[in-house]
């Protein structure tokens, strides 16, 4: 079999758009002035910056003056969780979560939490969903903030974040109580519509084409948060630090494209997962899908399925011989060790948690090489079955 390059972790990184690439090279070689310099290669910077931040805001449907840009998805996160928390660092109350979160939130929740914080971390259903009426029970006189990801990074469960949102604010208006709610959009940007009613949205370039070491946390005009970074004031004075100004103009070119043709790029990502799950159904046995294929409540971008009497990482080494690049889940995981809690949530079997694979899209993948990886798959599973089995009857 000839080798063939197929990359199938878009969910850990992307392929920087041409577009984005020659706009970081010119902020780099070129027009490289600090836009907080007066003379003009500073002015410029500083119109460039402001540009980025007028298309980011876009991207999200939102005012440019609520973003912030941040070194990542990860600063973002941290910075409305413990934003929230010190701005009621007083009250210590009650912050609601999920047992599926992003490490980004689930550290920053046990650190809160081992500093007097009441964290109430909701469960999820077989498929990985939230149900609203948990999180109603949940609220109380007590509670400052609720942050629930807007698609989930492993199994692409799209959470009924504006569903949940609204309840929020109705309580609010019911009780008189001032709940704020964050969204990890990471997952979400340039593949699901985002939500109008939360109150901080945390974004990465290098999920939509966009450089690494580069995000953005959208904060709403009446949530004034505490700097999380003190210096000389950069972005309004809550993120000081001279901007990285190549990165946040390619993180802003990224933006534009990414709301460019949605529904096209949405319709033919999920015609790629459609077509990957049905050739691996027909071609392997004993697999089972996590999470689901309706495009309305799962991305089209992720799908992640479970091959039982395989471990997931040999076989991810297996196709990574063969060219075609994949994932056991979340790459900012990656280095612990342990069972993924998204799976362990989801009520799975130590087994198929073990055995799972996540593959997740962009849309320039084609059927020809999804035809190879399905041919991968499929020959890597069964000689490591063969192997298992000659193992075991030999004991």
């Amino acid at each position: 079999m000839d080798v063939m390059i197929v990359y199938l972790d878009n969910s850990s990184t992307t392929r920087p758009y041409d577009e984005v690439t020659k706009r970081v090279i010119h902020y780099m070689s070129l027009d490289y002035g600090n836009p907080s310099s007066l003379h003009e290669l500073g002015l410029v910077a500083e119109s460039a910056v402001e540009k980025a931040r007028q298309q980011v805001g876009e991207s999200l449907g939102k005012k440019p003056e609520g973003i912030v840009f941040t070194s990542g998805g990860t600063e973002a996160d941290n910075m409305a969780i413990f934003g929230v928390a010190e701005k009621y660092r007083r009250k210590k109350g009650k912050i609601v979560t999920t047992r599926v979160e992003h490490p980004a939130i689930m550290s920053c929740m046990d650190y809160l939490e081992s500093q007097g914080w009441n964290i109430h971390r909701l469960g999820v259903d077989e498929k990985g969903f939230i149900r609203p009426r948990d999180l109603e029970d949940a609220l109380d006189q007590e509670t400052v903030l609720v942050s629930v990801m807007l698609v989930n990074n492993e199994v692409g469960t799209i959470m009924a974040v504006e569903e949940m949102a609204t309840l929020v604010k109705q309580y609010n208006y019911r009780n008189g109580t001032q709940i704020w709610f964050h969204t990890d959009a990471v997952q979400g940007l340039g593949k699901v519509k985002i939500p109008e009613q939360v109150d901080l949205i945390s974004i990465s370039g290098h999920k939509i084409h966009g450089p690494k070491g580069i995000g953005a946390l959208w904060i709403q005009n009446d949530l004034s948060l505490p700097p999380f970074i003190y210096g000389g004031g950069q972005e309004g004075g809550r993120r000081s630090g001279t901007e990285n100004v190549p990165a946040i103009v390619g993180f802003g070119e990224a933006a534009l494209k990414s709301q460019r043709d949605l529904a096209a790029r949405q319709k033919k990502m999920q015609e790629m997962k459609t077509y990957l799950y049905a050739g691996l159904s027909q071609q392997v046995t004993d697999i089972g899908l996590n999470g689901g294929m309706d495009a309305e409540k799962f991305s089209p971008a992720i799908l992640n399925v479970s091959f039982l009497g395989v471990r997931g990482e040999v076989l991810l080494h297996m196709l990574e011989e063969k060219g075609i690049y994949v994932s056991t889940g979340s790459a900012c995981s990656s280095h612990h060790k342990g069972d993924s809690p998204v799976l362990t949530a989801m009520g799975l079997t130590r087994e198929e948690i073990q055995g799972a694979i996540r593959f997740s899209f962009s849309e320039d993948i084609s059927y020809k090489q999804l035809d190879y990886v399905i041919d991968a798959v499929h020959h890597s599973v069964h000689g490591m079955r063969r192997i298992m089995n000659h193992r075991n009857s030999r004991r």
